[in-house]
């Protein structure tokens, strides 16, 4: 019998999965922690939407996670299956930057929503380290059943034409167990724990203290009016030490009991042990031995300053190793508004970038674009705070905005936010943008907070100039190939034709993937495709000479197979070491035909005007470059009008974890069902059909043919 959950009103408008997808595969598996993320159709970023098991504090570095991240969940979906981590070792070597954030034993299982050849999204569970050392069978039914029915109702949303929309929080659920409250249980409870000559008390998993008796008052020295609905790192001074909070971390994601002792001022030494279950955590607090466990780490005084928690430093971490990931300016602005927001505590923020003498508005999070319109492009000579942060290179903090309204009489209220944080970003003593953190509400911004944000914000100045370099590379690069590639396609009378070249999506190597359309008479043309092996300048410029030697064979009137054997003999001739894949064709437009042959690359496809699609399997011949009197074969067949003749590169089907010949079918299936529409929309349409289903690692090109006129 299932157990019933809370009603989630965001399921009924459309935006959000069913509590019960991520509550009844928790309660299949007796998994401790469950996450379960979304994937937009029009984005590349995964994004949590349902939590169970741990608060949002904890969570929110894994709020979004882009696809090329080197996450567990984010390798799950890339190739489209499960990852299982059976402990913290294995954590630790796989994926260090989870390791370094999440130090504490735990198992882990990561499964992508897949469903019709489309990736919706992912699923992350997390037992503790008493679970088996690998998941039963029964467990991983669960799991899929799980992800086939998250992906039902995404599917069945997306046809509707109403698909479903994270939310911009995600939606914790309710402990998995709720206990009733019996009256008069609960007043025996109280009596029991009245009497007890030991001091214990009670958080929730978001460590906000829930009950205290009367002994544990008298031990921790304050009121239980002080402490109850809050953190006791944050309101006992001598407990504001990281490994307090620590502590409490590692008992809500590896929900194993730990302990530590702490000095009460001025000489009083206490032994907390935690005990942790899905609906929050059981302390026990006694007076320390004069010799505590070895288990159980001593806190030394804390001193006056106002330290940093363990999570602030736990999301520092965390930024700092996923900046150190990021490729260009865009990957760091996403990063950082991904990590920030939820992190650390604004509503909103904007990231400005140094160009030309003005500051320009790069990215931001939770303001308007109308709002953000009318900062951007300021002058450095201009007096706002933003500036004055760039040019003083010293953050300036609003408690309020009467503060900020002080210091800059001109200003004007034009949000709803209070308090706010202008942070300079300086590499080297050079500026090169300012960061500004809004808050909903007042905010003191305590030192310890001040040199947090400060420490951030060097953090992220590092990783924009960094990606600013990577950003001139990757255009330098992809300027070189895309230039050796045809303008425009020419003009074939009775031919319709669209091309498309995509880069990679990550990297800044120059892919060898090239096309050409060449004239040969009026009514006859040559198209050719082809793909060379590596990525770098060498490539490139080979992939230039293969296409210049296609062109200058194609217009002698030599089929298909002679020009592939000519232009082999060049390539052997070269000795670059190099090998190249290519597709050539010959249009007989009056007649109705095409002739082709292949050097080892991905089959045609043809679809009928009927749509029938077939999959060319034509006679195949080695690689360009290996054997100088390899025989490339020639094959007729017939290309009617209104038939569309697809070439592409394996970029368009090649994704780690897929059969190849699965992949082509599937596209040849998207082919067929595709709308009789212009080439120019069906080239799209292809496109993100294969970008949906997997992220794509290698550039593409696409090619699309029809003759003109009636069959």
């Amino acid at each position: 019998m299932r157990r019933p959950t809370a009603p989630n009103p965001l399921a009924r408008s459309g935006t959000a999965l069913p509590d019960s997808v991520l509550a009844d595969v928790m309660r299949d598996t007796g998994a401790s922690v469950g996450l379960l993320y979304l994937l937009p159709q029009t984005e590349r970023v995964l994004r949590l939407v349902l939590v169970s098991g741990v608060p949002g504090q904890i969570a929110a570095p894994w709020a979004r996670i882009p696809l090329d991240a080197a996450i567990p969940l984010a390798d799950a979906v890339r190739e489209r299956s499960m990852v299982w981590l059976g402990s913290q070792e294995d954590v630790a070597r796989r994926y260090p930057r989870v390791g370094i954030v999440l130090p504490y034993d735990f198992m882990l299982a990561a499964a992508p929503i897949t469903g019709d050849g489309t990736v919706w999204g992912g699923l992350v569970l997390l037992w503790p380290v008493w679970h088996p050392p690998q998941l039963s069978t029964v467990e991983e039914e669960s799991i899929s059943t799980c992800c086939r029915r998250a992906a039902a109702i995404l599917h069945r949303a997306a046809d509707s034409g109403h698909p479903l929309k994270p939310p911009d929080e995600p939606r914790l659920l309710p402990p998995l167990h709720p206990r009733e409250a019996d009256p008069v249980q609960a007043a025996a409870a109280l009596d029991f724990t009245a009497r007890l000559p030991l001091g214990c008390c009670a958080l929730d998993l978001d460590g906000r203290l829930t009950f205290i008796n009367p002994v544990g008052t008298d031990l921790v020295g304050a009121p239980a009016g002080s402490l109850l609905g809050n953190r006791p790192w944050e309101v006992l001074p001598w407990l504001r030490d990281p490994v307090f909070e620590d502590r409490y971390r590692a008992a809500v994601v590896s929900r194993q009991p730990t302990s530590f002792t702490a000095r009460r001022p001025p000489d009083t030494w206490l032994l907390f042990q935690l005990y942790p279950d899905d609906s929050g955590i059981s302390v026990h607090i006694t007076p320390a031995d004069t010799h505590p466990a070895p288990n159980a780490p001593r806190l030394p005084p804390t001193p006056s300053a106002e330290p940093i928690g363990a999570t602030a430093l736990y999301h520092l971490t965390h930024l700092a190793t996923a900046l150190a990931e990021a490729a260009g300016v865009h990957d760091v602005v996403d990063l950082a508004a991904d990590q920030i927001v939820p992190a650390f505590g604004p509503r909103a923020l904007a990231l400005l970038t140094v160009k030309e003498g003005r500051l320009h508005i790069t990215g931001y999070r939770g303001y308007s674009p109308e709002l953000m319109a009318r900062f951007d492009a300021a002058p450095l000579t201009s007096d706002t705070p933003a500036v004055r942060a760039i040019t003083t290179g010293t953050p300036a903090f609003f408690p309020t905005f009467a503060d900020l309204k002080k210091a800059y009489p001109p200003a004007v209220h034009q949000d709803e936010m209070s308090s706010r944080a202008f942070l300079p970003l300086i590499v080297s003593g050079r500026p090169v943008g300012s960061l500004v953190l809004a808050y909903d509400r007042s905010r003191t911004f305590p030192p310890a907070e001040r040199a947090l944000l400060t420490s951030l914000a060097g953090l992220i100045a590092q990783a924009l100039d960094r990606a600013r370099l990577y950003d001139a590379k990757h255009a330098l690069a992809h300027g070189l190939q895309t230039g050796l590639l045809p303008r425009t396609l020419p003009h074939i009378p009775g031919l319709e034709a669209a091309a498309r070249y995509r880069p990679a999506s990550h990297g800044i190597d120059i892919g060898g993937d090239f096309y050409d359309l060449i004239p040969c008479t009026n009514a006859t043309a040559a198209v050719a495709i082809g793909d060379v092996q590596g990525h770098d300048p060498t490539a490139a410029a080979l992939m230039g000479q293969i296409r210049t030697a296609v062109r200058a064979h194609a217009t002698t009137g030599s089929t298909p197979g002679g020009v592939l054997a000519r232009t082999n003999r060049l390539l052997c001739d070269l000795d670059t070491g190099l090998f190249a894949s290519c597709l050539i064709a010959h249009l007989d437009l009056p007649h109705h035909r095409v002739r082709l042959a292949t050097a080892g690359h991905p089959p045609a496809l043809l679809r009928h005007p009927d749509g029938r699609t077939d999959t060319l399997r034509l006679p195949p011949g080695l690689l360009l470059g290996i054997e100088p009197d390899a025989d490339y074969s020639t094959t007729d067949i017939q290309f009617p009008p209104g038939a569309v003749l697809a070439l592409y590169t394996d970029g368009l089907v090649e994704t780690p974890g897929t059969d190849i010949d699965d992949a082509t079918a599937a596209l040849a299936a998207h082919l067929a069902a595709a709308q009789d529409e212009g080439l120019e929309t069906l080239a799209d349409a292809l496109l993100d059909h294969a970008e949906r289903i997997a992220p794509r690692t290698d550039d593409i090109a696409l090619l699309l043919l029809r003759p003109h006129g009636r069959p």
